[in-house]
């Protein structure tokens, strides 16, 4: 049986009891999923390092800090020491990806390359042996809420097969529009990290609807 992990994104959270939100879904998930974003890389501004404290603070889970800023470098360090155990970027916002998979992993911090809908996925192979996680994205980052997007699919089967010819251990994360209808395709193409947004944190019961996915994730690893 395989385990597939489950990470919901914050996104969509009541910010306003935010400590208690991550806490009721705690038992059915296996990472938190931070999205920071800078009104720059992405049109819209959500938070920054001391949200990541403070949820670090809440819930034992390791978490995963997806950074859409056009200057990530800039923010490693304070990421990483507020409690990030992944940091994701995304190659089009540095001069040297390889460079900057190497500062986080310096920082005792696991390095991940968030994929864009939009950028090829098959020039950023040679970087797959040094990642800890690939985070294919089915939306266009930037808002939760949207659509997933069918047409990413067979990007996702690829970078599953290219971190397996590289011999990479790097998982497979994939985010964006996941929920009960679009979870099967999501693992049927590769995925073993889901990210759940608005599918967990439904402003009506976020413990059951995390549950649930728990429990279809649990049948697909059984399959």
């Amino acid at each position: 049986m395989t385990r597939l992990q489950l990470s919901p994104s914050i996104l969509t959270a009541d910010f306003a009891r935010m400590g208690a939100e991550v806490q009721s879904v705690a038992d059915h998930v296996d990472w938190f999923h931070l999205d920071v974003m800078d009104g720059h890389y992405v049109p819209n501004l959500t938070f920054g390092p001391s949200i990541v404290e403070a949820i670090h603070r809440t819930v034992d889970h390791p978490l995963n800090v997806h950074l859409m800023i056009s200057n990530p470098e800039e923010f490693l360090g304070v990421f990483a020491a507020a409690g990030a155990t992944r940091i994701c970027f995304h190659p089009e916002t540095v001069a040297d990806p390889a460079r900057t998979i190497e500062q986080i992993r310096a920082l005792g911090v696991g390095p991940g390359l968030a994929v864009h809908p939009d950028v090829d996925v098959e020039p950023l192979g040679d970087l797959f042996p040094d990642l800890d996680v690939v985070l294919m994205m089915t939306v266009r980052p930037g808002f939760g809420g949207q659509k997933f997007m069918r047409e990413v699919l067979p990007k996702i089967e690829r970078a599953r097969a290219m971190v397996q010819e590289s011999a990479s251990h790097a998982e497979i994360e994939v985010d964006g529009g996941v929920n009960l209808e679009t979870v099967d395709q999501t693992v049927g193409a590769g995925a073993q990290i889901v990210v759940a947004g608005s599918a967990i944190f439904d402003g009506v019961d976020p413990s059951a609807a995390a549950a649930r996915m728990r429990s279809r994730l649990d049948e697909l690893g059984a399959q």
